[in-house]
């Protein structure tokens, strides 16, 4: 019976990109110089863990890949090679290439062959120039195998491998050994059966067999020692030179031992056999599926992964939580099957009871969900790297809070826009080395990544010692553009919210890097389509400082329940600034920009929401209402709503997945007396305001649909 390996995929592949992270984190922390044994061997194990799952899977071009980078590492670990920027480089690069292979791979697509062998061949162009210097420096390198008398050398090794019987156990697999001794030179495999029992005897998962192998080549006995380095506890095993004159001897000291017969008896053959056509998996509804499946289409990025590793004190926490939900549900039972007026008290408490314990599961379940938000962290290092070494600068990147969780679905959603801001920072913000010496600043920029929960939010901060804004240079532009009139003043806070409109550069070139005008308001917008908010303080010659809002969770949410005609509309709480009573004549109103409330030093813009919804309103008078003052996008607006009805948290159902997406409205919820309440959307509803013609669209939508 045949086993279907691709059920293990998704695991293989969720380890070797931590893997792949785990080796970029550790090559951008190698010192230059003599290596760091133990963080190279961290890198040298990743490496190797993905080599050889590779290989299990029948994955051969990464394996083989793999093989050439860790063949480097050993050189640094070994001693033979120093660490040099050159090097890391190149790692760092094949670091890359792998994680594309890998996502070519898991997605079934095509992979970059050329980008591929470019940078296998700058790897072997790197290890061909060692081996050269090697040669004239020999004292430097291993010790070379002495010559035995007669004048025959060494040919290679002579290698017993006796695993004990629990060693599949441990998920090692021989044949996997097997393919890496298979790289290193010529292999001769011969099985030993004489503790095999009899079939009915036979346990499945142990091992019964034992193995003697010949490998003539020149690896040294470290090298060969590094591929049963997994199994070194779980086996008995002597590895010795093998010379010239011992080949025939050896060949009929294996002969006399009777081997058993084996379809395969080399490596050579196991590694054909494994790249073979693959047979073909029946699956359980009869289907006939390849296993390896034809690419049909090019790596699009890493995809987001599927699943959540989850501590074991969460699933306890839950277990114990659900062991009071079923105690409180047995009350419960016995109150009802004897109700009398005497148990109401007894009622009370239990559904009090349950209500509490209701709320522990959702906060515990919610928990499960909750990364530390170092994963999103985890790509800053090497984008810092290789930026400022494209653009001449020294930067220190600090990271702090790595620990503080939110919720796995905010997680994949909020790396583009910080990788935004953090580029913005390194490019606009933070001086050459030059211009910092001269401003009197030290010559190395520090940026700093700092994330911390605030009441239901979580706060990310992204702040450099930079140049700042630029006031005077950012009003300049807008102005060119139309944007601000000619004799019109700003205050410092709303030159700075200009940086987030569209198009909106104040770079004087067009770089691969910025001076396109895309990038700040693609921010704003992504942020705001969490449910957040991004602000900016800065100081010229000082430095700036951008402030990310984010609920911890998209699935539930803190919420006000507004009245608007008939009609129950949830606001959300973390968008509400305040809510007042107004009269009449505060209001100004505006030839084309309709009607404006003097909120202290500003004037905030009123937003009828029955008309933008085409409601019938119970009141149009402005005193007989409420205005609620909310963050949209670009400063504050009112909402002129009838009524707060309470506040309250509602699980978050999606709009577009159920129906389809709708302007200014971000979801839907179902209320505790079973009607359902749409979830406004701020932005949404200042475009509806902004661009009426918003509003025929939909109605037209609604019709065609």
């Amino acid at each position: 019976m045949s086993i279907d390996v691709s059920q293990f995929h998704d695991v293989f592949f969720e380890e070797s990109f931590e893997g792949l992270d785990a080796m970029e984190s550790g090559l951008l922390n190698l010192s230059i110089g003599t290596a760091d044994v133990e963080a190279i061997n961290t890198i040298f194990r990743a490496a190797h863990s993905i080599k050889g799952g590779a290989g299990t899977f029948g994955f051969m071009n990464v394996s083989e890949f793999t093989h050439v980078m860790e063949t480097l590492l050993d050189e640094m670990r070994n001693g033979v090679r120093d660490v040099t920027s050159e090097s890391t480089n190149l790692l760092l690069d094949a670091v890359d290439v792998l994680r594309e292979m890998l996502t070519a791979v898991q997605q079934k697509a095509d992979t970059d062959d050329e980008r591929i062998e470019n940078v296998r061949m700058k790897l072997e162009s790197m290890l061909n120039h060692a081996v050269q210097a090697g040669t004239e420096q020999a004292d430097v390198g291993e010790a070379v195998e002495p010559e035995i008398s007669g004048g025959d050398s060494q040919i290679g090794w002579t290698i017993e491998f006796k695993p004990h019987s629990h060693l599949l156990q441990t998920g090692n697999d021989p044949v996997r050994m097997f393919h890496e001794l298979e790289l290193m030179g010529d292999l001769s495999v011969v099985c030993h059966a004489a503790k095999l029992p009899a079939f009915s005897d036979i346990e499945p998962e142990d091992c019964y067999l034992s193995w003697t192998l010949t490998l003539e080549g020149d690896e040294s006995k470290d090298e060969i020692m590094e591929v049963f380095e997994w199994v070194d506890d779980d086996c008995d095993i002597s590895i010795e030179p093998m010379y010239s004159n011992e080949s025939l001897v050896e060949q009929e000291q294996l002969e006399q031992k009777q081997p058993i017969e084996l379809e395969a008896t080399s490596s050579s053959e196991l590694v054909e056999n494994d790249t073979a056509e693959p047979e073909p998996v029946v699956t359980e509804d009869n289907k006939v599926v390849q296993a390896n499946a034809p690419t049909v289409a090019k790596a699009s990025a890493q995809p987001a992964t599927a699943s959540i590793r989850v501590g074991t004190d969460k699933i306890d926490s839950l277990i114990n939580l659900v062991g009071e939900l079923v105690i409180t549900q047995s009350m419960l039972s016995q109150i009802g099957d004897n109700f009398s007026k005497e148990m109401l008290p007894q009622l009370i408490d239990g559904l009090a009871q349950l209500e509490r314990n209701t709320r522990e599961m959702q906060e515990g379940i919610m928990r499960i969900r909750m990364l530390p938000i170092s994963f999103a962290f985890n790509r800053f290092p090497r984008l810092v790297h290789d930026m400022t070494d494209k653009m001449g600068k020294k930067v220190e990147l600090k990271l702090s809070g790595e620990q503080t969780e939110l919720d796995k679905t905010v997680m994949e959603k909020i790396g583009d826009p910080l990788v935004h801001l953090v580029r913005n920072s390194l490019d606009h913000g933070l001086e050459t080395p030059e211009v910092r010496r001269a401003a009197g600043k030290n010559e190395t920029g520090l940026l700093h990544l700092n994330a911390f929960h605030q009441g239901g939010n979580i706060i990310i901060e992204i702040t450099d010692d930079g140049a700042g804004l630029n006031d005077e240079k950012i009003l300049n532009k807008a102005r060119e553009r139309g944007l601000v009139a000619p004799n019109e003043e700003l205050s410092a806070e709303k030159i700075h919210e200009l940086i987030f409109l569209p198009g909106f550069s104040t770079a004087d070139t067009v770089t691969d890097v910025s001076g396109r005008g895309v990038g700040m308001d693609v921010v704003r917008k992504n942020i705001t389509s969490l449910g957040g908010s991004v602000d900016v303080v800065s100081k010229q010659g000082q430095g700036s400082t951008f402030t990310i809002r984010l609920p911890l969770t998209l699935a539930i949410m803190d919420g006000q329940t507004i009245r608007v005609a008939d009609q129950n509309y949830i606001l959300p709480l973390i968008s509400i600034s305040e809510s007042l009573e107004i009269k009449n004549s505060d209001i100004k109103r505006v030839s084309g920009k309709g009607e404006l409330y003097p909120l202290r030093n500003e004037y905030v813009p009123v937003i009828r929401v029955y008309e933008l919804f085409g409601l019938k309103p119970q009141t149009t008078d402005l005193e007989e209402g409420l205005l609620v003052v909310v963050d949209g996008a670009g400063g504050k607006v009112g909402l002129f709503v009838d009524d707060l009805l309470g506040q309250q948290q509602v699980v978050i159902k999606s709009l577009e997945t159920n129906y389809r997406k709708v302007v200014g409205i971000s979801g839907a919820t179902i209320l505790g007396d079973g009607t359902v309440a749409l979830i406004l959307d701020v932005s949404g509803l200042v475009s509806l305001y902004k661009d009426p013609s918003l509003a025929k669209l939909m109605v037209v939508d609604e019709r065609a649909a």
